[in-house]
């Protein structure tokens, strides 16, 4: 089992370092330096010297890779790829293109980002495993139908209509809640109610369906038969047997998600106004601000690695059949 960790490890860290190349070559294969200062500047026509001093403001005024300028080991180290990419392997994601520590605001937009990723992770959870199991105890009659023609046209409905459609009723024609916003302490649980409810409901239709399939065919195995002939009830059947056998591809998707709920959400904070991680890649993106994109996309591939990891580890945890060689 160590061993076959270190090897996961082993595999986790030579893909982040391609992942770290590759997209440093894709960064700067599509937008030149010169193309990132007119972009920041503003307008095709900027003077030279103004985009020579915006290079050397940002430590882009160097060779990509190679510097034949430079003698011994300078000819790799005085270079962007060096000194802008190579620091993110030791997590320093150093300064933004605007000039501010991207490590600071990453530490302090954590707390937004796991405030509203925690609770809509483990209440959809419970609520899609929840009405999976009802779907499947009430089989093959109309609530199971209707239930069923409940997800798919919930899974056919884009995420943006259940946040639009979200505030629209529940904060301006209900009032309930703030249209947007944040603050701190306990009062956040006012803007974060709406977000959270609407995450659950967008996460409900295609999760629920997989759970009911993952039952269903848990249900027709010889091991329950011979628990219902043993005169177990149908929901001792269901809890104590289904439930418990079908935890294996249910912990996988969970456990691997576990990791990415520090890089919160994209669309939902940026809708609702949250200050996260999430909102923060769209900000950087907009003002097209790579130093800040090329940080988070390292950070997610290094969340998704040690996901996929956590993920293969926690099958011997539910499953003590299951061994690696």
């Amino acid at each position: 089992m160590i061993g076959y960790i270190g090897r996961r490890l082993l595999y986790g860290i030579a893909i982040l370092l391609g992942v770290n190349f590759i997209t440093f070559i894709l960064f700067f294969a599509v937008n030149t330096p010169d193309d990132m200062a007119r972009l920041s500047i503003g307008g095709q026509r900027v003077s030279v010297d103004a985009i020579e001093k915006w290079k050397a403001e940002r430590g882009y005024d160097k060779p990509l890779l190679i510097n034949i300028e430079q003698s011994g080991a300078a000819q790799l180290t005085d270079t962007i790829f060096y000194q802008r990419s190579v620091p993110l392997l030791r997590f320093d994601f150093g300064l933004s293109d605007a000039g501010l520590d991207i490590g600071h605001e990453i530490r302090t937009r954590m707390g937004p980002s796991l405030a509203l990723a925690i609770p809509s992770f483990v209440l959809g959870i419970l609520a899609s495993v929840s009405f999976s199991l009802l779907l499947v105890f009430f089989r093959t009659t109309r609530l199971d139908f209707w239930g069923v023609v409940l997800c798919v046209v919930m899974l056919s409905i884009s995420s943006l209509f259940y946040i639009i459609a979200g505030q629209w009723l529940f904060a301006k024609v209900l009032r309930l809640v703030p249209y947007s916003g944040f603050i701190g302490g306990f009062g956040m649980v006012k803007f974060l109610a709406l977000p959270i409810l609407v995450a659950i409901i967008s996460r409900l239709g295609p999760e629920a369906r997989f759970y009911r399939s993952l039952f269903l065919e848990e249900i027709g195995k010889d091991y329950v038969r011979t628990a219902r002939a043993k005169g177990l009830s149908e929901r001792a059947v269901l809890f104590g047997h289904v439930l418990r056998n079908a935890l294996l591809p249910i912990l996988t998707s969970t456990v691997a998600a576990l990791p990415l709920l520090f890089m919160g959400s994209l669309i939902a904070e940026s809708f609702f106004g949250i200050p996260g991680l999430g909102s923060y890649t769209i900000d950087a993106i907009n003002a097209q601000d790579f130093s800040v994109v090329r940080a988070m996309v390292f950070l997610g591939s290094t969340l998704y690695i040690v996901g996929l990891i956590l993920a293969d580890v926690s099958y011997t945890l539910a499953d003590p059949r299951v061994r690696f060689e």
